[in-house]
């Protein structure tokens, strides 16, 4: 499934005193330093325009084979072939709710390049519900989608990085909704919240293997898919919530992805790293 866009209820209200900057402007686009040379990253959910896309780029700038995946086939297509412009990438179609295709995933990415050295959790869904009108279908589908899904593809790609003799990282991709009290997001804050768990813990598990396993927290990632669904007014609102007052560009979640995946990375399990400028 895609990544859930950013919303209001990735938010908090800000200090009183707190004042954006009055020119804030994302930085210049990183240049690569080969982090990623010769490994092979799967990502999912990388047929959007968000996060789970700039994170396969990222990693191909950064010399690493990619297979992209998401649920949605046309779309899934067309970003491998714009992102193949980057380098080495492949496309296997894949619903995190299935077990089957997650396997199968993990499977044909091992076809394609011999091997798997990182896996990047991006999949997940929200949306906004009161606990007092939430029906069981609408929060299990968010808890199977975000939660199950991570756990999934986590169990899957830990399980091949022991067949293949140790070592590997898992990247998620949690959310500060995780740890902020937000009206209308008890399904997607648990479910977050249950990644970081679910990190921690996954991590104890396969330390002994040599495998890594950790999670970003973002809070506000602009992209075009985004800006449709989201009036420019609220847009403007939560960006000046931001201590940079801009939302992060989704590059700058995957640069984190891309540390996290690493040899700068080697000591650092079970965590999640906040990538928001946005503090209660």
């Amino acid at each position: 499934m895609t990544e859930r866009p950013a919303t209001a209820a990735d938010h908090t209200e800000p200090p009183e005193h707190a004042q954006p900057p009055e020119h804030a402007q994302p930085p210049e686009y990183p240049k690569p330093h080969d982090l990623l040379a010769g490994k092979v990253v799967v990502v999912t959910a990388a047929a959007g325009t968000g996060i789970g896309s700039a994170t396969a780029r990222r990693c191909l700038e950064e010399g690493a084979r990619v297979v992209v995946s998401d649920w949605h086939e046309r779309r899934l297509a067309e970003k491998a072939e714009q992102l193949a412009e980057f380098g080495e990438v492949d496309a296997v179609p894949c619903d995190v709710t299935d077990d089957d295709q997650v396997v199968a995933l993990v499977d044909a990415a091992c076809t394609r390049f011999g091997r798997i050295d990182v896996m990047v959790n991006n999949a997940g869904l929200g949306g906004t519900q009161s606990i007092l009108d939430m029906s069981d279908e609408e929060w299990s589908r968010v808890l199977d989608i975000t939660l199950s899904g991570t756990f999934r593809c986590t169990r899957a790609a830990t399980r091949r990085f022991v067949a293949q003799g140790g070592g590997g990282v898992v990247v998620n991709n949690a959310s500060v909704v995780g740890w902020r009290a937000q009206q209308g997001q008890a399904h997607y804050a648990a479910a977050k919240a249950g990644v970081m768990a679910l990190t921690r813990c996954a991590a104890m598990d396969v330390a002994a293997h040599g495998i890594r396993v950790n999670a970003v927290a973002p809070s506000l990632a602009a992209h075009p898919f985004l800006a449709k669904v989201t009036s420019e007014e609220l847009l403007t609102e939560l960006a000046g919530r931001e201590a940079f007052g801009r939302a992060a560009e989704p590059w700058e979640i995957a640069n984190v992805m891309v540390w996290l995946a690493s040899g700068y990375a080697t000591y650092l399990t079970g965590e999640t790293v906040s990538v928001s400028s946005q503090h209660p």
